[in-house]
């Protein structure tokens, strides 16, 4: 079972996120039958059936094994990653164009989806080659007490990071991407909302 499968496709998508699926996929977390799904989801067994086929058509669900049971062959089932990831460019594909303006809301998501696609395609690559993707994370909350500081923040911070890329940067190294965005941290009790 693969740690986690990046969804890219629309029709993908759509195809796990209908709620009987959903349930049916963090249910096959653990194999089991469609009768054994269909049981313990309190759903007709032949629509539960009907999503088995649907889903592995989708190759988001995969055979572990053949059981003869009175004179038919039960089929087990097991979703086929731990984990779903939906590429953000999906549900906004064509939304934005390209926004060169850093302080933009949209320009962080735009971004933000380019590194949730790229760092799951390779780390799938790197999962089906047996290897690890060698990532990092640097996470920090500041709090800002003027809007301007956030500007001459970011002006510091991206001179800070030239200077320090520039130090480890080698010809013909392996190339890293380095992603650096800041937004309003959410309201503990109202996670939509900023603080």
């Amino acid at each position: 079972m693969a740690e986690m499968v990046l969804m890219d496709e629309p029709e993908r998508v759509r195809t796990a996120l209908s709620p009987p699926r959903r349930q049916i996929l963090e249910r096959l977390r653990e194999p089991g039958s469609a009768a054994q799904v269909a049981a313990e989801l309190g759903l007709p067994r032949q629509r539960v059936g009907y999503h088995f086929r649907v889903l592995e058509q989708a190759g988001l669900i995969e055979l572990v094994e053949e059981r003869p049971r009175r004179g038919c062959v039960e089929r087990i089932m097991r979703a086929s990653a731990n984990a779903l990831l939906v590429d953000p460019g999906v549900l906004v594909r064509d939304a934005f164009t390209a926004i060169a303006d850093r302080h933009a809301a949209e320009h962080l998501v735009d971004v933000a989806a380019g590194t949730v696609r790229d760092v799951a395609r390779m780390s799938a690559a790197a999962e089906r080659q047996g290897v690890r993707l060698l990532t990092f994370t640097l996470e920090a909350e500041v709090r800002f007490g003027e809007p301007g500081d956030v500007h001459e923040f970011t002006d510091q911070l991206a001179a800070a990071i030239a200077q320090v890329a520039a130090r480890f940067d080698r010809p013909g190294g392996r190339p890293y991407r380095l992603v650096a965005g800041g937004h309003p941290a959410p309201h503990p009790s109202r996670p939509e909302e900023p603080r």
